[in-house]
């Protein structure tokens, strides 16, 4: 052990111990970092989620400056970082009161961060003390990770955000316990070990009694639920009227109709709401109903006499605790009825590998604004409404059949125009020359439903609908042939438009079709607007409710970019740290930044990328993250036997990763759409595969990098550690932009040529070490020659 921390003698190191008090750490991170997320998104909004990531990776890079100050303390390494662990696990639970205590955000910014600032530390401290096996440690460290991964769903499913939370708290505790007996300290070792049986007990406690518990969200105190229950990518309630709310925010409410003995009132009530009116178009129809939540458009397709009706909700809660257990009698059973089949699977992923034709296909208001655990990239949470996604449902339509979509009607209409638009472009790619003869739009109060019909609309269904309009005194936005009054004569000039670009490009808001590439339905604002807001700070489009997250958005790649220059700039102004003065030292740590920033580029693209495949946000997240981290895990492990500190062969690692993320690219864009249909278990198995060998291979630039800096400047280690995971908030924003205004696969280039930029980074600095050698050389040469 190198005695430059202090003078007091350390002691010896105890490798399995090392690895398991790593692990234990970084799991606990994980996991509190991904818990955070679900916990933003139900007290603040979906968008305010992803704050989390960059809170914890500001934190984490905070932490690694600050280990230049716990660097200098007394007492040996071990009993430091025990501490450190202990104070972090109770660190955690006080972070979790206060964030719950319903506090401003900016207040809440800072406590979230600082058990991600002592995490930072001990992480950057174990790295920088234990360089001499920096592969094995970071193995560890990324297996930790990873196995924070596989324990999140299951304990977010079983125990719920807050509880996860104070897991995290006893996996701290447990660290600190394993810290303290490699410093043979008994006092330390039962004081930890006590705090982590007394966190343990207050756990069990809590799930039962939710002494800390979600008590406010949105601004308002949540009352009158009856039932609540916690899964990987949502918090769903239930109040004392039938209201289900997901993540405190959006609303379905439960059917409770009798279908043995329905009205006459309840059935017309039903069909001639704005939703029922496809069934006034196609009663009895063979059914799909994407997101039937609480069960209306269930109850509106039986109430028109259909026999066959299947649904498909993502979220189980919903489908099974709540509708066929928890609350069968409110619901009357609906779900249970012969004629319905509920399946409990991404709408999008059902379509894709369904072989059945249905003359109904539906979804109402179907969006859960809220995040998936995969972190809050929420703006990317729906394949459900794209050019694909249409071009899947038109395909799926008997001859006569028709989609029925219901979205809000803002003023001027957006969504609901998007939607059309999304239509006009996907009947044309289907070869249908005249498109505003498929659309139907109707108005009830603050929703559109847009019918839109797999071939023209016969003048008996545009007569039929007219006469169901007027009956049921919806308002007539579009029927084709006749333009709609009032509000409704945008879509008549978007479906009539000779040149449907130019006209969307005028509009005020974006209603451009987006693709699965770029599946960014609520996302609405022109680019026009965005500079209009970097330049003046107007929000412009920006102040309707679904794109208050731009706004935010932009502010936390300018707090990305500040936080990054606070930790290049706190060591020499605050600490007296200063780096050397050897030329390419600095240039040298903006490697640390490049990768940094690409392998989170890499991994978000991944995350919505693999959403449609496998079928679910969890999966996705799951998945995905453990496969990197698995292969990076590995790749660091067998990196110095693979580069055996070859400079040759650290260029061609870095190359070999840019070319295998494009090849990844290039196979999801390609090959994945052609393989949705497979088994689960087999999807899974392809993903693995498919993401593994890049991720082996981005396992290595890192504990390379550290070791030729270890080399070359010790006291920069914690500093290079730092700077990447200042580097990964940058990453965590920009993998947002880039696949807002670029697309996904995009995302996952950007990601390949941030690896090329570190490439050049090494080619650079060894050109000039050769550079100085030869110099060095002919010095001598020349001095002997002189001699």
């Amino acid at each position: 052990m190198p005695d430059s921390l202090n003078s007091v003698r350390q002691p010896p190191l105890h490798w399995p111990q090392i690895y398991l008090s790593l692990a234990l750490t970084t799991l606990a991170t994980l996991l509190l970092e991904l818990s955070l997320t679900r916990i933003f998104s139900v007290v603040f909004f979906y968008h305010f989620a992803f704050l989390a990531i960059s809170i914890a990776l500001f934190g984490l890079g905070a932490g690694g400056v600050f280990s230049y100050v716990v660097a200098e303390w007394r007492g040996d390494l071990f009993s430091r970082l025990g501490r450190l662990s202990a104070i972090n696990s109770l660190l955690v639970v006080l972070m979790l009161a206060l964030v719950l205590a319903n506090l401003p955000l900016a207040l809440v910014y800072f406590v979230a961060a600082l058990p991600f600032f002592l995490a930072g530390t001990i992480v950057s401290l174990v790295i920088s003390e234990t360089i001499q096996k920096v592969d094995r440690v970071y193995f560890f460290d990324l297996m930790g990770a990873a196995a924070g991964c596989l324990l999140l769903v299951p304990l977010l499913n079983h125990l719920g955000g807050p509880n996860t939370v104070i897991v995290a708290a006893v996996l701290f505790a447990a660290a600190a316990v394993v810290w303290h007996s490699m410093a043979s300290s008994v006092s330390g070792r039962a004081t930890c070990l006590a705090l982590a049986l007394g966190l343990i007990a207050f756990l069990v406690y809590n799930t039962t009694h939710n002494l800390i518990d979600v008590t406010y969200a949105k601004q308002h105190k949540l009352e009158s639920e009856s039932f609540v229950k916690w899964n990987s990518f949502s918090r769903v309630g239930v109040t004392t009227h039938g209201c289900i709310l997901i993540d405190a925010d959006a609303a379905t409410w439960i059917a409770g109709y009798d279908f043995d003995n329905l009205a006459t009132r309840d059935r017309h009530d039903l069909l001639t709401a704005g939703p029922g009116l496809p069934y006034v178009l196609r009663p009895g129809a063979k059914t799909l109903i994407i997101g039937p939540g609480g069960g209306y458009d269930v109850a509106r397709c039986l109430a028109s006499g259909s026999k066959d009706i299947t649904g498909v909700e993502i979220n189980p809660i919903i489908a099974t605790t709540i509708m066929r257990e928890k609350f069968l009698d409110w619901s009357q059973g609906i779900y249970l009825r012969p004629e319905v089949h509920i399946v409990v699977e991404d709408g999008r992923s059902f379509v894709r590998r369904s072989h059945e034709k249905y003359q109904v296909l539906q979804a109402t208001l179907v969006d859960t604004w809220a995040s998936t655990a995969a972190g809050g990239f929420a703006l990317a949470e729906n394949n459900l409404y794209t050019v694909e996604a249409f071009r899947d449902y038109l395909g799926h339509l008997t001859d006569d059949g028709l989609i029925a979509f219901t979205r809000w009607a803002f003023n001027p209409p957006r969504e609901s125009l998007r939607l059309v638009s999304l239509a006009r472009e996907a009947l044309t790619q289907m070869g249908e020359p005249e498109p505003w003869r498929h659309v139907i739009v109707a108005r009830q109060g603050l929703v559109d439903t847009v019918l839109i019909s797999r071939k023209p609309f016969s003048g008996a269904d545009v007569a039929r609908a007219r006469s169901a309009l007027a009956a049921a005194n919806l308002s007539t936005v579009y029927l084709p042939g006749a333009v709609g009054h009032g509000r409704g004569f945008e879509f008549a000039e978007l479906l009539h438009s000779t040149n449907a670009l130019d006209y969307e490009r005028s509009y005020p808001f974006d209603i451009t079709p987006v693709t699965d590439n770029r599946p960014f339905f609520f996302y609405t604002v022109q680019p026009r607007d965005i500079w209009l807001f970097l330049t003046t700070g107007s929000n412009g489009a920006m102040d309707f409710y679904m794109n208050k997250a731009v706004p935010l958005l932009f502010r936390l790649m300018g707090i990305s970019v500040a936080a990054t220059l606070v930790i290049l700039l706190l060591p020499p102004l605050v600490l007296g740290t200063r780096l050397p003065r050897q030329k390419g030292l600095l240039v040298f740590l903006l490697y640390f930044l490049f990768i940094g920033a690409g392998y989170i580029l890499i991994e978000v693209a991944l995350i919505q990328k693999f959403v449609l495949f496998l079928g679910h946000p969890t999966y996705a997240l799951t998945v995905v993250i453990f496969s990197m981290l698995t292969s990076s895990g590995l790749g660091s492990y067998f990196s110095r036997r693979v580069l055996n500190q070859s400079e040759g062969r650290w260029v061609v690692a870095l190359g070999t990763i840019a070319i295998l993320v494009a090849l990844l690219g290039i196979v999801a864009r390609y090959v994945l759409p052609i393989a949705v249909g497979l088994p689960l278990w087999l999807k899974i198995a392809i993903t693995v595969l498919m993401i593994s060998p890049a991720g082996f291979a981005m396992g290595m630039p890192f504990p390379t990098g550290l070791k030729r800096l270890e080399e070359w400047h010790k006291p920069s280690v914690r500093w290079a550690w730092a700077l990447n995971a200042a580097s990964s908030v940058l990453g965590s924003v920009g993998a947002l932009l880039c696949a807002i205004y670029l697309g996904l696969i995009q995302t996952l280039f950007v990601g390949g040529l941030l690896y090329v930029a570190a490439l050049v980074i090494v080619l650079r600095l060894g050109s000039r070490a050769r550079s100085e050698q030869t110099s060095a050389a002919r010095q001598v040469i020349a001095t002997h020659a002189f001699d």
